[in-house]
């Protein structure tokens, strides 16, 4: 006996309807995010990316809807799965990578370490106004002269009486001009601590990178800390080495690997509607072969990211999610919609390279994906040390 197979065509934009590996709970939550990109960001990335700003009271609007610290529990955070918080950041990014990327660094870099190593003072003080929107956090960890190579940085902290003294200086740090509250990672006598500075304290400052041709609806910024003095109740307690911020670079890479699928599916929808719409001698350029290939190439490549993507997710949420299979996520899923994007731009012809169509601008957003969070070089070593047993990185 065999099944009856219909013969009606799959929906093009859900091609292996992936749409029923979630269940209704997670649905509505994608779909609330969904409209909420569609009504309040949509109509306005375009000049928002344009004038290389973030509209920082998107903030506020995100804590009521309970986007930010989502997949952490208690202290006002919305507590979800990590699968829902995934596709979150899908939607999310489907509106623009910078985004994401500042639900991402409030969320999984700057509320992540106070919750997982903070200490109970530090949790009830700094997480319910950081889940509402009313305290924005940044992460600093990259420094000008360590991206890769974090254990090499060179801010250092010493005690001194019962404070901390904390010099040097991070870079490429995403909401640094936004930020009430730092996470700073300092090199110490005791190992690699954690502290939480307030960005008002003397010594603190934040220089915002200008002249951006990525990310540019994000807040990019140099830190500069000079004789900073917090107090020893500022100091993350619960960890004293690299762990510290691996674990929550992990928690981001995590949150990217689900949103380039947002960026990617945002390309291929609109190369295949255009590509059902522009006339080219005398029929639509859907229907010539080549671009037919290329439509095709990027379906699967948006379906795969998201069935890998769901895949972790599933992995989070039993607690069996590896380090190394978030590298592959992170990796392999970036890449493939970085491609999407540039095949996208390229059906688009002329029309691909203006704001009008979203294709341009993921592209070169995607450019930044690609390298932040853990270059594809350091991905690929990750995997490669799993695979052998042996360390390549030096």
């Amino acid at each position: 006996m065999t099944a009856d197979i219909s013969l009606t065509p799959p929906d093009p934009k859900d091609f292996l309807d992936t749409d029923s590996l979630f269940d209704e709970e997670e649905r509505l939550l994608r779909d609330t995010v969904r409209d909420f990109v569609r009504k309040e960001i949509l109509p306005n990335i375009a000049d928002w990316w344009e004038q290389g700003v973030f509209p920082v009271e998107l903030a506020k609007t995100m804590g009521d809807m309970g986007l930010l610290g989502m997949h952490l529990e208690g202290y006002g955070c919305a507590g979800t799965s990590g699968t829902a918080y995934g596709l979150a950041c899908l939607e999310l990014e489907a509106g623009d990578s910078g985004i994401r990327s500042f639900v991402s660094v409030q969320g999984s870099l700057a509320m992540f370490p106070i919750w997982k190593f903070g200490s109970e003072e530090q949790k009830q003080e700094w997480l319910p106004r950081m889940a509402a929107g009313e305290v924005i956090g940044c992460f600093g960890l990259t420094e000008p002269d360590s991206g890769s190579d974090p254990a090499s940085m060179r801010t250092h902290a010493r005690r001194d009486g019962s404070d901390w003294i904390i010099n040097g200086s991070k870079m490429w740090i995403t909401n640094g001009n936004l930020a009430q509250v730092a996470i700073i990672w300092a090199r110490t006598d005791e190992g690699i601590n954690g502290f939480i500075v307030p960005t008002d304290t003397p010594g603190f400052e934040a220089h915002e990178i200008k002249h951006k041709a990525s990310l540019r609806a994000s807040v990019t910024s140099e830190l500069s800390l000079d004789d900073v003095r917090v107090p020893d109740a500022y100091r993350l307690p619960g960890v004293s080495s690299m762990r510290g911020p691996l674990s929550c670079l992990n928690e981001a890479r995590y949150g990217i690997a689900w949103g380039v699928v947002g960026a990617a599916r945002a390309c291929f929808e609109a190369a295949l509607d255009y590509s059902l719409e522009r006339q080219q001698f005398g029929k639509p350029i859907g229907s010539f072969q080549l671009t037919q290939r290329k439509l095709v190439e990027m379906m699967i490549a948006v379906n795969r990211g998201m069935l890998v993507a769901h895949h972790l997710g599933r992995r989070k949420d039993a607690g069996t999610l590896t380090p190394h299979q978030i590298s592959f996520g992170k990796m392999d899923n970036t890449r493939n919609a970085l491609e999407v994007a540039r095949t996208a731009r390229g059906i688009l012809g002329g029309n691909g390279i203006t704001l009008e169509y979203p294709v341009f601008r993921h592209m070169a957003n995607l450019e930044t994906v690609y390298t932040y969070e853990g270059t594809n070089e350091i991905h690929t070593l990750i995997m490669g040390q799993a695979l052998t047993g042996i360390e390549a990185f030096s």
